[in-house]
């Protein structure tokens, strides 16, 4: 019997789709994405060429020109030198920058280092020792960091001695004196050949990276560990230390001696920086010990009993097994502590701190008026700060993150 094979009708053909524009997932999310864009984009426009109209109507300039121009006034405490008539507005920006960074930077390692004791202090088997640690962090956490501030700038730093009744923090040797002027203390003045210790100092701090990951690899393979504080001292110690007295001591002291009515020579911490200082470190402290304090509750018993099964007395336990365990869960928290920080620093204007804000935002403002290009910039600061931390603190968080099996 003969087969007609062109009558056969395959039974697997699909029917033909019908595209659908709007609804098409191949075209949708870009359609969407560019009208979201040009939607954006829209309305920058209409605020950028309003509020230029705006300001040309009213007569004021717009543009960052002003960065060149000699700024009629000085900062009473900065880290480059520049004098008022001379210095130009971009130099109090420079000035208002490295002011804000210092301060932070300082706050943010006594902090963080302040914030590890106290955490570690919440889980203590003493009683009293742990109510007291809770009572530290209720107290200045559940409090406006506004109000700490103005409390130490008024009721502590302000009634402190007069200089002539200064406290002496060096026990008698007249080195640190302290008194409701400020922090007085004796000032490095290097000489010609002190860049040779420095350059020590780095090799010396190679070599102990290098012993410590040699250490590290030794005790993966082995499981011996080898005792790197004892050499890592030795060497940070002795190699500068060396150079230091090969090179004659090339390196002088000056020392703050008292004067009339104030203190001459040496460096001089203003009250306003030693007050922001203390009320950023303790005020964010009590948040890092909260954060210390979930990581380690975070790590399972069982690790504990385990390390102390073989032999590892507890504070080995501690550095060895729990913080490295708890310090994926305490890393993401501390971004947002660390940015806050920063950006708290700015609350300084109320104590009179000469910071970025106080600079920038409030002097250089009523001198020079460009308030679109002055707020940007300092806004663009914050900005770029907080972004920083955040990158960097996630490459280590990326690297501290326990990886499963």
């Amino acid at each position: 019997m003969a087969v007609n094979n062109n009558n056969k009708k395959t039974a697997t053909s699909k029917p033909d789709e019908q595209f659908d524009f709007f609804h098409d997932e191949r075209v949708r999310s870009v359609f969407y994405q560019l009208l979201t864009a040009a939607a954006v984009g829209l309305a920058a426009w209409y605020l950028i060429s309003n509020t230029a109209q705006n300001l040309e109507a009213r007569g004021m300039h717009t543009g960052f020109g002003f960065l060149n121009t000699a700024a009629g006034f000085d900062s009473y405490f900065k880290l480059i030198p520049n004098e008022a008539g001379v210095g130009t507005y971009g130099r109090i920006f420079i000035i208002g920058v490295l002011n804000t960074l210092y301060v932070s930077a300082l706050a943010i390692i006594a902090s963080t280092v302040l914030g590890f004791f106290i955490g570690v202090l919440r889980l203590s088997s003493n009683w009293l020792v742990s109510k007291v640690a809770l009572a530290y962090v209720e107290i200045f956490r559940n409090t406006p960091f506004l109000i700490q501030v103005i409390f130490w700038y008024i009721g502590v730093f302000s009634l402190l001695p007069r200089v002539r009744n200064s406290i002496d923090l060096s026990g008698g040797a007249e080195l640190l004196l302290l008194n409701n002027r400020g922090l007085y203390m004796p000032w490095p003045v290097p000489g010609d050949l002190f860049w040779l210790t420095g350059a020590a100092f780095i090799i010396a701090i190679i070599a102990v990276v290098i012993l410590k990951r040699w250490a590290k690899n030794r005790q993966d393979k082995t499981g011996q560990i080898f005792p790197t504080f004892i050499l890592s001292a030795a060497v940070l110690i002795f190699l500068p230390g060396t150079v230091y007295f090969m090179t004659g001591m090339p390196l002088n002291w000056d020392i703050p001696k008292l004067e009339g009515l104030n203190f001459v020579g040496g460096a001089t911490l203003p009250p306003s920086f030693v007050t922001l200082l203390v009320a950023l470190s303790i005020y964010h402290a009590s948040y890092t010990a909260e954060m210390v304090r979930a990581g380690i509750l975070s790590v399972n018993k069982g690790q504990y009993d385990a390390a102390q099964s073989i032999g590892l007395r507890p504070g080995r336990v501690m550095s060895l097994v729990i913080i490295p365990q708890a310090m994926p869960a305490i890393v993401p928290p501390m971004i947002s502590n660390w940015m806050s920080t920063i950006k708290n620093s700015s609350l300084a204007i109320a104590i009179g701190y000469p910071d970025l804000v106080s600079l920038f935002m409030q002097t250089s403002l009523n001198q020079a008026g460009y308030a679109i290009e002055l707020v940007g910039m300092t806004m663009a600061f914050y900005m770029f700060v907080s972004l920083t931390i955040s990158w960097l603190l996630n490459i280590y968080n990326k690297r501290v993150q326990l990886v499963e099996r």
